[in-house]
């Protein structure tokens, strides 16, 4: 790691460590309890420096501000270590002067955000990153597209189901209009994220396992954030064209909020309605399933 001495008065990193340091309930960072007493609150240098994988005296030299500079991959382990909020992270590398890498792994829904989503039940909604993987969704989404939660969390990427899922492909009226849309908006990621290794490698496997994929992603479409309409061939509901309505999300700028309208007054209105009252039921849980395999084999 490089390290760059404090030439300067100020210690925002070092004081910013030993206050979320300080802040940190040791049984809650899965610290055992030695016996010994606790002359402060929080976790102890070492435990962090345990935590984190550096050195004890590594840790000292930063709380003192004698080594400021840090490389990205500590302060990385420095936050989770900390159990920081996303805020948090992103002020930890702000006053280190780093810039974050992308994370990997599954980003974190916000409680709030996640209870919206449950109180709308008359609207089928996800929450999605710009990889588009779906990070949470209702219970309209699961009537209207799949049921998100009987997949595996590396398997929930709309674009990887549009290649690779015959039933969810299957729900598309025009499937290679939408899946060349698809392709565009993962050519704009990654000419803005040419970094993100989570991205390079849903790029890699569609291009192994899709042959138009392969073929559209060479014609260099991009494609950003726009209005979008989409017409899904249902197989309880029959057809259906909504609009897809895409928010940003405040407190995760990686984030989207997307829901599902139709037009008030359209038979995509009363399809939808049918549809969600329809789901709204238990019984039919084995009747949408089966009716996804018989899509399955088309």
């Amino acid at each position: 790691m490089e390290l760059q001495d404090n030439a300067s008065g100020g210690n925002e990193l070092g004081d910013f460590l030993r206050a979320r340091r300080a802040a940190l309930d040791p049984h809650r960072a899965g610290v055992p309890d030695d016996g010994r007493p606790r002359r402060v609150p929080g976790l102890r240098r070492e435990e962090l420096a345990q935590l984190a994988h550096v050195s004890i005296d590594y840790i000292v030299r930063l709380e003192q501000g004698r080594a400021r500079r840090v490389s990205r991959p500590v302060l990385d382990a420095l936050a989770d270590a900390l159990q920081l909020a996303p805020d948090e992270r992103a002020y930890l590398f702000a006053v280190a002067d780093a810039t974050p890498a992308p994370r990997p792994g599954r980003q974190q829904v916000d409680g709030q955000l996640q209870e919206l989503l449950s109180t709308m039940h008359d609207i089928p909604a996800l929450v999605l990153n710009r990889r588009m993987d779906v990070l949470a969704w209702n219970r309209g989404a699961v009537a209207l597209l799949t049921d998100f939660g009987a997949l595996a969390p590396a398997e929930r990427n709309l674009i990887r189901l549009t290649f690779l899922d015959d039933a969810y492909r299957a729900l598309y009226a025009d499937w290679p209009t939408a899946a060349r849309e698809c392709v565009a908006v993962l050519r704009m990621e990654v000419g803005l994220h040419p970094k993100d290794q989570a991205l390079a490698a849903l790029i890699g496997e569609l291009s192994m396992r899709d042959p138009d994929f392969r073929t559209w992603w060479a014609g260099h479409r991009v494609r950003g954030p726009r209005r979008l309409t989409k017409t899904y061939l249902h197989p309880v509901a029959g057809s259906i064209t909504l609009d897809v309505q895409q928010f940003s999300v405040e407190t995760q700028p990686d984030q989207q909020l997307v829901a599902y309208t139709a037009p008030p007054g359209s038979p995509s209105q009363q399809a939808l309605r049918f549809l969600l009252q329809w789901a709204a039921h238990p019984d039919h849980t084995n009747d949408k399933r089966a009716a996804e395999d018989s899509h399955r084999r088309k």
